[in-house]
């Protein structure tokens, strides 16, 4: 389609960030669409309409994610943390309160600079920021409070709170996709009560009882996933002991609940163990869990919980479907080896496999062709670099650094890309061992040029260990790191 977008990635090293140009590349090698820009920290807004970039002394740069320039600037004393809403609409902000109650949290319009909102909140976690939540059309705009969801027009902040739904000794929440019509909170369990997992409408006629809802003992945390289309939510329970005595994890389970009550309940997965990830299609039909004791299980279900597919067993903790809902990924990332299986669920089999060791992040190209890999600090502190992946498995591109904190593809919406099935039959037909790995053209004038690096072997943590560090590198890194 000639009408479709290019593809773009960013990078971020220790120096600062570039925008290079995504694949197919000439001569096998990106070129750079935005020399270095020094920062600390970056993020596209999900639509990819906007770039944020975290710079010193409390500058905070928005740029046009298309044309690549600067549109507004933002001087913001003792800033820590900064967040673009899905549309790009509006910047906030969290800066260190020097005084209690000071105004501390800030909603700023990022086309006209004014402030729109602000409010004290004492400090921030990876679960507490951003401090407003923004469905991704922004038609819908709420906080967490004591005991309450507070809800805002995103249009006009200058409303204040225009409604909330009480919910006493609630410690999470999450709003649905588009469209944004429902919220999803949790109460963990408390003096001999079940925590509980409630849907309720946002509409303010609504707000009184919830829609559906599901209780359950043995719980300290969950993690919420709703689909696409807003009508199912996925939540993975987590308890911090696993009374079985089986996993120093803890034990979880998967639960379903539709926004209409009609279904809520287990999802019967096979294998004993934890439920390692979940994830739904693009299409909001169908979901894939990888679950169990290594080497895990990969099932795919319908929104009936009924399942489709399996894909088997595997030393596998990662899923990433791609944008058109056609092929997915499944994964070993973390401190799993680095297997991965490319698989087309509609024909239901295995398109290719390869090996991305190390990897700390990874998703599809918003064309849903390609693949990519980064392994990034702070959570690793060597071998970073990145992989780029055909969507059958085929290493397209590799590219090794002294210090790779990001590397991400500029949001687009899939929508905007032809589809690649027509791709798939033709590559079907070609001798899968056939053709030279891409990658080795010669560099032309701002080519950049590939250098792999020897491979080092890290020494061994445990699996607990790890996980702490990882969790403490990423809330650093993420909120509070000022220069990397």
């Amino acid at each position: 389609m000639s009408s479709s977008p290019s593809l773009e990635i960013l990078v971020r090293e220790a120096e600062g960030f570039t925008v290079w140009n995504g694949p197919p590349f000439t001569n096998g090698q990106p070129t750079l669409k935005l020399e270095r820009v020094s920062c600390s920290n970056t993020k596209f807004s999900v639509d990819g309409s906007k770039l944020m970039a975290m710079k010193s002394d409390g500058v905070i740069s928005i740029y046009d994610a298309t044309s690549l320039t600067e549109v507004r600037s933002f001087t913001i004393a003792n800033v820590t943390a900064a967040e673009l809403s899905p549309c790009g609409t509006y910047l906030q902000t969290f800066q260190k309160p020097t005084t209690p109650q000071e105004k501390n949290v800030s909603i700023w319009n990022t086309e006209t600079g004014d402030l729109a909102h602000s409010h004290y909140q004492k400090s921030i976690t990876k679960a507490s920021w951003p401090s407003i939540r923004f469905c991704p059309d922004e038609s819908s705009a709420c906080r967490l409070a004591t005991n309450e969801v507070q809800f805002f027009d995103p249009k006009d902040f200058s409303k204040g709170i225009t409604s909330r739904i009480r919910v006493p000794g609630i410690a999470a929440f999450e709003l649905s996709k588009t469209p944004a019509s429902h919220v999803a909170v949790f109460v963990p369990e408390s003096k001999g009560s079940p925590g509980s997992v409630q849907i309720f409408g946002c509409g303010e006629e609504l707000q009184s009882q919830p829609s559906a809802r599901r209780s359950f003992f043995r719980c300290s945390s969950v993690q919420f996933s709703w689909n696409h289309g807003s009508t199912g939510l996925l939540v993975v329970v987590q308890s911090d002991v696993d009374k079985t005595n089986q996993s120093y994890y803890g034990e979880t389970k998967l639960h379903y609940l539709t926004i209409d009550g009609t279904h809520e309940g287990l999802v019967p997965l096979r294998k004993e163990g934890p439920v390692h990830d979940v994830q739904w299609s693009f299409s909001g039909s169908e979901f894939a869990v990888v679950y169990g004791f290594m080497p895990a299980c990969v099932t795919i279900f319908d929104k009936n919980c009924k399942p489709l597919m399996e894909l088997g067993e595997g030393p596998y903790n990662t899923l990433r479907w791609n944008p058109k809902g056609r092929v997915l990924c499944v994964a070993g990332f973390g401190n799993l080896p680095g297997d991965m299986a490319f698989w087309d669920v509609v024909n239901k089999k295995q398109l290719g496999s390869n090996k991305a060791e190390w990897s700390v992040t990874s998703e599809w190209s918003p064309d849903g062709r390609y693949f990519l890999t980064a392994s990034t600090a702070p959570r690793r502190q060597i071998d970073n670099g990145m992989k780029i992946f055909n969507y059958d498995g085929k290493r397209y591109y590799k590219k090794m650094f002294e210090r790779l904190y990001q590397a991400e593809w500029k949001p687009e919406s899939p929508e905007r890309f032809g589809d690649i099935s027509e791709l798939i039959k033709s590559v079907e037909s070609l001798k899968l061992g056939e053709g030279k790995s891409q990658g080795q053209g010669s560099a032309q004038k701002k080519t950049i040029a590939p250098n792999p690096i020897a491979q080092k072997p890290a020494a061994y943590r445990p699996p607990h260990a790890k996980h702490a560090a990882a969790v403490q590198a990423e809330v650093t890194q993420q909120l509070f790191n000022n220069h990397p």
